[in-house]
């Protein structure tokens, strides 16, 4: 069992640098050119961030895989690239950075060994403000980093669902829920100027202002802007809005298959393919990516209640799935050549709420690319989903009662 530690001395910082911090408006930045990492051949690596002003923060480490975590509230991270961040030979195999939740920022780095944070401090200057993070990386046993690693439970950090992030709804309108994939401190795919978590944020809003507008149906989407949520999370906000249906849109990258067209996948325990699984397997690596622990999946806790509620869910998910085909296919595509597929999505094991995940299109395909950079394009698929969801709508309030029986 992975146990909390935060560091004492980032701790006593935290305290410190909140006063500070609260007494300035703007958002501190990180300042690329004097950041970076001191390999530390002979010793201890020193990693050091220069900001622009003093922010709380607080630091701890992950295991299996091995991670170093940075929070602060908050920093701009404009201009700053991973390779800024790494040293040959250090102890950050790799680095990502963004917001995690609104007004927080993380940073993430891939451990190459059993590297402990130590003599972890912030300086400020009184005359500029500007602020240096500074902490040493030593390696020590893996014994000994299993055992100091844990994320920390603190007053300062928000739950992962605030109580009234998402009110329940109290009538019975049909509610939607829309997740557009990543976000924050987990990009996505990234193809030349394509950025997989800023497409799909927008494709979300899009289909939200079209859903919205017949006029008869609640939207509410798991984020609305580039932060940062966890799986668990997404699932959480679906259910607490009272959702009818949940949708996740993606535009991945697969280098093997030549993936291409759209294509919609529902929830199984068995991929419908090797490609399938590939792409499942790195979805549900999402919380790994943004330093998070896992939650695991539901298999451990798969109760009688759990397999009859999917009994009832899951066809009616194939049938989501099915109308999203038709409707997308109605737009002009294009799709799949096997546009319904199957895998073990984390995001999609709601027992009761019916959940597919649309990739409207592969970023590692050359036509897919093209198509998802024109917003003409982009907006017909949106009035693709809309006439599906609304079908499908129609179509299950009439077998609801059968199913019942």
């Amino acid at each position: 069992m992975i146990r909390s530690i935060l560091s004492a001395a980032a701790s006593v910082l935290l305290a410190l640098s909140c006063a500070t911090a609260q007494e300035l408006s703007a958002v501190a930045r990180v300042d690329a050119a004097q950041s970076g990492v001191e390999a530390g051949w002979f010793g201890p690596a020193t990693l050091e961030l220069h900001l622009t002003q003093g922010v709380p923060f607080r630091v701890f480490t992950l295991d299996d895989p091995r991670r170093l975590v940075v929070d602060f509230r908050e920093v701009d991270w404009s201009g700053v690239r991973a390779a800024d961040l790494l040293a040959e030979g250090g102890p950050l195999a790799d680095v990502r950075f963004g917001n995690f939740q609104p007004g927080w920022s993380r940073l993430v780095g891939d451990l190459s060994g059993p590297f402990l944070p130590d003599e972890i401090g912030m300086t400020v200057d009184e005359a500029t403000g500007r602020a240096v993070l500074r902490m040493t990386l030593e390696k020590g046993s893996a014994e000994a980093f299993a055992t100091k690693a844990g994320a920390p439970k603190d007053a300062l950090w928000p739950d992962p669902v605030p109580p009234d992030l998402i009110a329940p709804l109290a009538d019975e309108r049909f509610v939607v829920v829309i997740d557009p994939g990543h976000g924050g401190v987990d990009p996505g795919a990234e193809r030349e100027d394509v950025n997989e978590k800023a497409l799909m944020l927008q494709m979300g809003l899009t289909l939200r202002e079209a859903l919205l507008r017949t006029g008869d149906v609640d939207v509410v989407l798991t984020r609305e802007a580039d932060v940062f949520v966890a799986l668990e999370t997404r699932v959480a906000i679906a259910h607490r809005a009272g959702a009818d249906l949940f949708l996740s849109l993606h535009a991945d990258a697969l280098s093997q298959g030549g993936a291409e067209g759209a294509t919609i996948y529902t929830l199984s325990d068995e991929a419908s393919d090797t490609a399938s699984a590939h792409l499942a397997a790195r979805h549900n690596r999402a919380d790994i990516i943004a330093g998070s622990d896992l939650t695991g999946s539901d298999d451990e806790v798969a109760s009688v209640l759990l397999d009859l509620a999917r009994q009832e869910t899951e066809p009616r998910s194939k049938a989501l799935a099915e109308a999203l085909v038709k409707g997308l296919s109605d737009a002009g595509g294009p799709m799949n050549r096997r546009p319904l597929r199957n895998a073990g999505f984390s995001v999609l094991k709601s027992a009761d709420i019916p959940s597919v995940l649309i990739e409207v299109g592969f970023l590692s395909s050359a036509r897919d690319l093209e198509n998802l950079r024109d917003p003409v394009w982009r907006a017909r698929m949106v009035g693709g989903m809309v006439e599906a969801i609304l079908a499908w709508r129609d179509a299950d309030e009439a077998r609801r009662p059968l199913v019942r029986q």
